[in-house]
């Protein structure tokens, strides 16, 4: 049994597809569609709910390493003029002893060994990435770097500092991923589809600004929601427990919520938060939230606010991977200190004290029930948690319990229609 994951602009060749893929093998063919997070992510929830032993994605990928199941990527192969591509890369980088790492988007993949064979005999310090899936099988080589899926090695003195990168493919989150991680490398970039190369004009530092201040934002919050981004991506139930011990060291209360793709009317429904996390994989992570309610932040920009271990070094992170044990840029907590000790300091955006060491907060007593709350125990809760503050200054608070106090009575019918018209209500006159 076989998954095959289409996203949703392919979806019009998936039964034409899973028929050729079944007369053609002895396995079953289960086509998986409207993934409930992002389609470049494997969604091996849904291929679980079939049986399927193995899943076959198409279309565009983040790359990011799953959890159990055996994974094939089809990219597909978008036109890709290699000849205008070799032009403009020669435009951009007039220097044939210039240092150049050439990305590229997974579609256009099948074209880079031609565009490498026409550009190596000039530029003898030009270095190709190569598309690789899942996590490097040993401690990688001091020089080699494998992230987003892409491997390279790096030959310059100075690392990365001294080279600076080439993109081919159109304008998306995976440039946005890739230029905030290496932010100390200058970008060009080549778009096959208006046959165009430019150096990247994005200003990298005003992003930084943006998400900088964000971080600010992160600091201030009292209530956090924990946005479950993915459910495929290893390591994402880690770096939860992780983000919720983090937030209740630091004070803060957390709520983690399973909402599928976020949108601004869902998330409007939480007024009690005060910020979003967002755990997805490393594209779908640096979500644009000036159109939320509330804004949305990374784990990495979650920990710059709540670990006061963890510095700003310029260097971004965008893979929730990076923050756990083990990584190269895991930060221990600092030891919990009594809240009397805490070091206070002011916000740079309300201008109001707060404090930044950790500390342990006092756990609540939360009522026997989970889903019904008597209002009495409700107020008991507003003093220690924002978001039962928030629940008692509403005009409803959800339904009473009033056990043995309600008389026992028979079902009876209810009304008949629509909210407009109901069948026993007389219709207006206009």
């Amino acid at each position: 049994q076989v998954a095959l994951q289409f996203p949703d602009e392919l979806l019009a060749d998936a039964a034409a597809v899973a028929a050729r893929m079944e007369a053609a093998t002895a396995a079953e063919m289960y086509v998986l569609g409207d993934t409930t997070y992002g389609s470049c992510c494997v969604d091996e929830v849904a291929a679980e709910h079939v049986g399927a032993e193995a899943v076959l994605h198409y279309g565009p990928a983040c790359l990011s390493p799953c959890r159990k199941l055996p994974v094939l990527h089809i990219f597909g192969q978008q036109p890709l003029d290699v000849g205008r591509c070799a032009e403009a890369f020669r435009e951009l980088y007039p220097d044939r002893q210039s240092r150049v790492v050439v990305l590229s988007d997974v579609v256009y993949a099948h074209a880079m060994g031609e565009l490498e064979q026409q550009l190596c005999p000039e530029y003898p310090n030009i270095v190709f990435s190569r598309v690789v899936c899942g996590d490097p099988p040993g401690p990688a080589p001091p020089r080699e770097v494998w992230r987003f899926g892409r491997q390279f090695l790096v030959e310059a003195p100075g690392g990365l500092q001294d080279c600076a990168m080439f993109y081919v493919g159109a304008e998306g989150l995976a440039l946005t991923s890739f230029m905030l991680t290496w932010n100390c490398c200058p970008f060009s970039s080549f778009d096959p589809a208006t046959g165009c190369g430019r150096r990247e004009t994005l200003n990298v530092n005003r992003a930084l600004m943006r998400r900088l201040y964000l971080v600010e934002r992160a600091r201030d919050a009292r209530v956090v929601g924990i946005l479950v981004g993915t459910l495929g991506v290893a390591g994402y139930l880690a770096v939860l427990q992780h983000l919720r011990e983090l937030l209740r060291q630091a004070g803060k209360r957390s709520y983690t919520l399973a909402v599928g793709k976020p949108n601004p009317a869902k998330l409007a429904n939480f007024l009690e938060v005060d910020i979003f996390v967002l755990v997805a994989c490393a594209q779908n992570s640096l979500l644009d939230s000036s159109d939320f309610y509330r804004p949305i932040v990374t784990p990495y920009e979650l920990e710059l606010a709540c670990n006061p271990a963890r510095e700003w070094t310029g260097n971004y992170l965008t893979d929730f991977r990076d923050l756990l044990p083990g990584a190269c840029a895991h930060v221990e907590l600092p030891p919990v200190v009594p809240a009397a000790e805490a070091v206070p300091d002011i916000s740079l955006i309300t201008g109001e004290m707060r404090a930044t060491h950790l500390c342990d907060p006092p756990a609540p007593q939360l009522p026997p029930s989970t889903t019904l709350a008597c209002r009495d125990q409700t107020r008991a809760l507003a003093e220690i948690s924002p978001a039962a503050s928030f629940l008692e200054s509403r005009s409803w608070r959800g339904l009473e319990q009033q056990l043995g106090q309600t008389p026992v009575s028979k079902a009876v019918q209810g009304r008949r229609g629509i909210a407009i018209a109901y069948e026993d209500e007389g219709r207006k006159q206009p």
